[in-house]
Formats: C-alpha cells, sequence, structure tokens
C-alpha cells in the first residue's frame, strides 16, 4: 500500500443512528476490513474507547440540528489488533422536511514516521507513574482527573505527558497512545487497557 493511500481521507455515509450505510475504499482500508463486514455497524464499534465522549455529543448536535458539522480527534480500530490516530469529520445531510437524512464523515488518519524511525524498544521503558498517567491518557481522563487520583499536580501531569510525547515521538496525546498501542505497550482487547510489565522499569 502506497503512503497516499494509507493516509488519504476515507468517507463513509451513516444513517441517522450512526450505523454505516455505506463508504469508499480508503474507508473500509483503515479499518482493515470490507464493506460486507462493516456496513450495518455502529460507527462506535469502529473507534477506541478512548476517542472523546464529546464526539457523541457532537452526533447529538448534528441530529438535532444544532450544528451542521464537526471535526474532532479519534482513535480507530484496525482488524489486526492496530489502533491508529486521526482526525473524523460529520456533516449532517438534510431530507427533504428539514430533519436529518443522514451523516457524511470522513477519516484522515495521521501521518506516522517510517518504524525505522521510531525510538527503539529499550528506550521506551517507563517508570511506574508514567505507566498510570499514560493508562489514563488511554482512557481519555483528563489531567485534572488523573492528577486527583495519582496525588499530583496539573503541573506534575502535564510534565510526565510532555515526557512521554517527547519520548515516543508523538506530536500529541491521541498520537501517543497510537504509537503506544502500535509498540505493544498497552494490553489490547481490556478495557482499561493496561501497560504491559515488560515496559516498565
Amino acid at each position: 500500500m502506497s503512503p497516499a493511500s494509507r493516509h488519504a481521507t476515507g468517507m463513509a455515509t451513516l444513517a441517522p443512528d450512526l450505523h454505516v450505510v455505506a463508504g469508499d475504499e480508503d474507508f473500509f482500508r483503515h479499518f482493515g476490513a470490507s464493506s460486507a463486514e462493516l456496513c450495518g455497524r455502529s460507527l462506535f464499534d469502529l473507534l477506541h474507547p478512548s476517542s472523546p465522549s464529546v464526539l457523541r455529543e457532537h452526533f447529538s448536535r448534528l441530529h438535532d440540528g444544532r450544528r451542521t458539522r464537526f471535526t474532532e480527534r479519534v482513535l480507530g480500530y484496525h482488524s489486526r489488533g492496530q489502533v491508529f490516530s486521526g482526525k473524523l469529520t460529520g456533516t449532517a445531510i438534510q431530507g427533504r422536511s428539514d430533519r436529518l437524512a443522514a451523516i457524511v464523515v470522513m477519516v484522515k488518519p495521521d501521518d506516522e514516521r517510517p518504524e525505522e524511525e521510531s525510538t527503539p524498544t529499550s528506550q521506551k521503558l517507563l517508570s511506574p507513574l508514567e505507566a498510570r498517567i499514560l493508562e489514563g491518557v488511554a482512557t481519555g481522563a483528563s489531567t485534572v482527573q488523573m492528577a486527583a487520583k495519582l496525588y499530583l499536580s496539573r503541573q506534575g501531569v502535564e510534565y510526565h505527558v510532555g515526557s512521554m510525547l517527547r519520548k515516543m515521538k508523538a506530536p500529541n496525546r491521541a498520537a501517543l497512545v497510537s504509537r503506544a498501542y502500535a509498540a505493544g505497550m498497552l494490553t489490547v482487547g481490556t478495557w482499561p487497557a493496561r501497560v504491559r510489565p515488560e515496559f516498565i522499569k
């Protein structure tokens, strides 16, 4: 697969109840499944549980006519158990009676560095505290929530998040979680995700 197709924007049409009705080749490629496998499934089945809770509010506003478009960062599931980060844009399509007829979503995965540019596994070891913070980021916890749970200041949490962003060469929290999954640092298939013991100092 060429880099261009890997990062191309995929588009799909959702019914008002957010089930996939149709999509283009790039959309199905991003999630690693065929149209037969994905059509009829809820969009939220394709997204990682840590995707922002505000996403449901965005769709609710499209449904109620309070807005016509939004863009939000998400983590998506690939069928091979991999997770990718990217942007999801939703646009409301109105019917004849001005009621919501469908929603068009566009998914644009982030550009990833080639594997050979990733930090070596030996440099991805985390302290126990960093592991707890990464687990918090992976579950969508806010800085304030993590600070309260871990008895840290907000600045302390941000310091450790920033340290991991640099260590993993990730531009933001969504990419940090995506790269942690890609490196095998976080457990797959369990919720909440945990940092695997071999990655903790």
